[in-house]
């Protein structure tokens, strides 16, 4: 007569069962640090972004005051740049947190606002650097160059991947 199944003992793992259960434990372990980490990195900068935003509504409205906006509006401009790429990396932490999932795009994003930002910046100060002299001069416009050669293959590399199958991720799970 079989015995019932409520009664059977349960078989000891195999040989070969207890590494492959090591390893699942060991990548929930590391999949958990990994999202403590993550968040961490979001609270570091959120917290940023928001302390730098608080700054430039105070120096824009001081400078409003005075009436010194005009002259300062490149140095808002790169404040208010700034504050976007923290947006930005937030949002590309966000996604690896949500998805486990490195996503090239959110990086390349970044790095496009953080290449404009400086092409802002440095044509905003152009008259200023032909004052200081031809070699300064030159030298921004060779930075403004490498600079637009960036830009260019940013945006080359973003439609490329917008032609890729969606599930062409480098999966971290």
């Amino acid at each position: 007569m079989a015995e019932p199944a409520l009664a059977r003992k349960p078989q000891p793992a195999r040989a070969e069962e207890t590494p492959t259960r090591l390893r699942e434990w060991v990548a929930r372990a590391f999949a958990r640090l990994e999202d403590v980490v993550y968040i961490g990195l979001s609270v570091l900068l959120a917290g940023t972004a928001l302390v730098l935003l608080g700054a430039a509504l105070v120096e824009f409205a001081r400078l409003l005051a005075t009436g010194a906006l005009p002259a300062n509006v490149i140095e808002l401009l790169d404040r208010a740049l700034l504050i976007l790429i923290f947006v930005e990396v937030l949002y590309t932490v966000q996604v690896s947190f949500r998805e486990h999932a490195l996503v090239p795009e959110p990086f390349l994003i970044v790095g496009l606002i953080a290449a404009i930002r400086r092409v802002l910046v440095l044509t905003a100060e152009l008259a200023e650097l032909l004052e200081k002299g031809e070699t300064a001069f030159r030298n921004a416009l060779l930075e403004l160059a490498l600079l637009t050669a960036l830009v260019l293959a940013l945006v080359g590399s973003l439609m490329l991947l917008r032609r890729r199958p969606v599930h062409a991720v480098a999966d971290r799970e």
